[in-house]
């Protein structure tokens, strides 16, 4: 296995289509309009030691203006296993922020990362025309996000960083990008 970077010696590469990230920030333009999240999970396969984003679901939620909470993991799960895919991550919308990771976004993307190191979050920013993919800092990031005990918005200290841009994906032009969407 080749070393993608100093911090995550060991991550597998994650591959992502393009095209995927635009159809979900197409599906999510009617919550973006009215200043709601949108979320999704990012499920696929790995194969040669690659894991490859191949679907987007899209489950019942509820959102608001910095939140989005699903309802229905169950059927989600049902779904991924019917169709052997792997949970790989997780995307959603900033509608009038830019993409960073929020204090719940960090304690949501921990549990992810907790099982699957490689587990991305992507943040689209559509104001700002910002697409970002994210992951926890494995040597930092992972355990303070563990040792905290508050919950909702509340601050994180900055330094050392707490997630970093996730450079062991790739982002590609072309691929299967399946969207089903439960809403």
């Amino acid at each position: 296995m080749k070393p993608t970077n100093l911090l995550t010696p060991s991550l597998r590469d994650v591959t992502v289509p393009r095209r995927l990230i635009e159809r979900f920030k197409n599906l999510a333009q009617r919550n973006t309009d009215d200043n709601i999240e949108t979320c999704g999970i990012l499920a696929g396969k790995l194969s040669r030691n690659i894991l490859t984003i191949t679907h987007l679901v899209l489950s019942k939620q509820s959102g608001t203006s910095d939140s989005c909470i699903t309802t229905n993991e169950v059927e989600v799960d049902q779904f991924q296993r019917d169709h052997d895919l792997v949970t790989i991550g997780w995307i959603h919308t900033h509608p009038s922020q830019t993409a960073f990771l929020s204090s719940v976004d960090l304690h949501t993307h921990y549990s992810y990362q907790c099982l699957m190191s490689e587990a991305v979050a992507i943040v689209c920013a559509p104001t700002y025309n910002e697409d970002k993919i994210f992951m926890l800092t494995p040597d930092y990031g992972l355990n303070f996000i563990r040792n905290c005990r508050e919950t909702g918005f509340h601050p994180h200290p900055t330094h050392p960083p707490l997630y970093t841009l996730a450079d062991h994906v790739r982002v590609f032009n072309d691929g299967p990008c399946e969207v089903i969407d439960m809403r």
